[in-house]
C-alpha cells in the first residue's frame, strides 16, 4: 500500500491539461490544493490543417498514392508532455517536492514517461493510468487514493 503523505504533489494530466496538487492532509484523510494549472490551447486537427495531403506518382502505371497528413493536434499533445517533464525538472530540483503520484491518461503517461529526467523518476512513487482532469478535487482525492490503496 502506497501513501499519499503530507506534502506529496499529485499531477493529474492529459495531453491538454496539467493541475499540479499538493497534499496538505494526511495518508487518511488527503486535501489536494492547486499548486498550479497548465492548459494548452490545442484545436482539433481538422482545424489546424491548413491543406489536403500531398500526392506522389507511385509507379510508371499512373498510380498515385496520398500522403499521411500530420496531426498536428496528437503533435502538441506530445509537446505538452514534453513541457510537463521540464516543468517537472525544475520543481523536482528547486526542492519543491520529494514524491509524486503521477495520474495521466494512458498516452499522456507514457509520454511524459519517456520525457522525464532521472531526479524526476527517483521521486515518483506511483503511476496512475486514469484521466481525472475533469473531476472535481474530493472525487480526485478519494480515487487516488483508493487506488494507492490497491498497489
Amino acid at each position: 500500500m502506497i501513501e499519499l503523505r503530507t506534502g506529496t504533489w499529485v499531477l493529474i494530466c492529459n495531453g491538454e491539461k496539467a493541475l499540479f496538487l499538493r497534499n496538505d492532509g494526511d495518508a487518511d484523510a488527503p486535501d489536494l490544493n492547486v499548486v498550479r494549472i497548465d492548459e494548452q490551447d490545442n484545436p482539433k486537427d481538422i482545424d489546424q490543417s491548413a491543406n489536403r495531403p500531398g500526392r506522389m506518382q507511385g509507379s510508371p502505371s499512373g498510380h498515385k498514392s496520398a500522403f499521411d497528413d500530420t496531426d498536428w493536434h496528437e503533435l502538441a499533445k506530445e509537446r505538452f508532455a514534453s513541457d510537463l517533464a521540464d516543468r517537472l525538472y525544475k520543481q523536482a530540483h528547486s526542492g519543491a517536492f520529494d514524491r509524486i503520484v503521477i495520474v495521466a491518461a494512458a498516452k499522456t503517461l507514457g509520454a511524459l514517461r519517456s520525457e522525464l529526467h532521472q531526479e524526476v523518476t527517483a521521486k515518483v512513487i506511483a503511476e496512475i493510468d486514469k484521466d481525472l482532469t475533469n473531476h472535481p478535487l474530493d472525487e480526485v482525492e478519494k480515487r487516488v487514493k483508493a487506488d494507492l490503496a490497491d498497489m
